[in-house]
């Protein structure tokens, strides 16, 4: 049966993340060097020793969340393993993309926290801080959710940003939008409807400029064929083709995270076992409310390295 590998998203990110691994794998601190000689910074620092409030900064949490990811992968390559034998596919959530993307081969770890780096960036400076919003929308069906989002954004964008699966959808667009939304969801039965703290409207139309900023971005960097297909947030489809990916990428940044249909396509197509690469389990928990028939495993610690060695052969 398949192995696929997920890489997490923005909100797994903690203090102190991957500093395990950097202590244990020579081969996973390189990676935490790489990542600070591209960005000019030290990073790492910022990422084991916080403030959490700047490590959570959109344009610090995401480079940060791909070393970790990475980190992770070469500790268990300086053991034999290998990504191209072992592995039939990978994907991220949102940032996580570009980490699947990375440990594919696709991109090099320096130009995936430049690329990383320019996209936080870009996505903070799209839209005025204050005038976006997102919420999440717990227990709702998704037609009532856009129905809400269509009520509410009449002259505005609100539209769904995130499909997390087991009834979590996120919306995001104007915040006078999205505060309605989120009110007519209540109206409509949803358990809850939460006001996210978020730092901008991400995932939807709003990013336009965003958008653009990465298309230019992904046109500057040496792009390979992954060595293992990606399935992609926005169309939930496996590809290698460099060009494609990118385009992808790029309709990413104002596109909707298609989680749910992501996991559904995996245990549709043989995935028995999804692996959780880098911090935290959240990818994890949203898999096994999609679809508890797929097994879940994380590897982001040192101590996860060796248990997921012995089960992947």
């Amino acid at each position: 049966m398949a192995v696929a590998f997920t890489f997490p998203g923005q909100g797994s990110q903690s203090v102190g993340m991957g500093k395990d691994l950097a202590d244990a794998f020579p081969e996973a601190r390189r990676v935490f060097e790489e990542v600070d000689e591209a960005l000019g910074e030290s990073l790492s620092k910022l990422i084991w020793e916080g403030p959490e409030e700047t490590l959570t900064l959109t344009a610090n949490a995401q480079p940060a969340l791909m070393a970790v990811s990475l980190a992770a992968l070469r500790a268990l390559e300086s053991r034999g393993f290998s990504l191209k034998d072992k592995v039939s596919y990978v994907a991220g959530h949102s940032l996580g993309e570009y980490s699947a993307l990375a440990a594919s081969g696709f991109v090099s770890v320096a130009d995936a926290a430049r690329l990383l780096r320019i996209r936080g960036n870009a996505m903070q400076a799209a839209v005025p801080a204050g005038e976006g919003a997102m919420a999440a929308i717990i227990g709702l069906e998704q037609a009532d959710v856009e129905a809400a989002c269509a009520e509410a954004g009449q002259g505005s964008v609100c539209q769904i940003a995130n499909d997390n699966g087991g009834g979590q959808l996120v919306i995001s667009g104007a915040k006078a939008a999205v505060e309605l939304a989120a009110k007519l969801c209540t109206e409509k039965g949803a358990k809850r409807a939460l006001m996210l703290q978020v730092s901008a409207p991400f995932h939807s139309a709003l990013m336009a400029p965003a958008a653009e900023i990465m298309r230019e971005a992904l046109a500057g960097v040496a792009k390979k064929m992954p060595v293992v297909p990606v399935v992609s947030n926005v169309s939930v489809t496996p590809t290698s083709d460099p060009d494609e990916i990118a385009r992808r990428l790029v309709q990413q940044v104002t596109g909707r995270v298609r989680w749910r249909e992501t996991v559904e396509w995996f245990g549709a197509n043989g995935v028995a076992t999804l692996y959780e690469v880098g911090a935290g389990k959240v990818l994890s928990g949203l898999a096994r409310r999609i679809n508890r028939d797929i097994a879940t495993a994380a590897i982001g610690t040192a101590g996860e390295i060796d248990a997921a060695l012995a089960a992947l052969g």
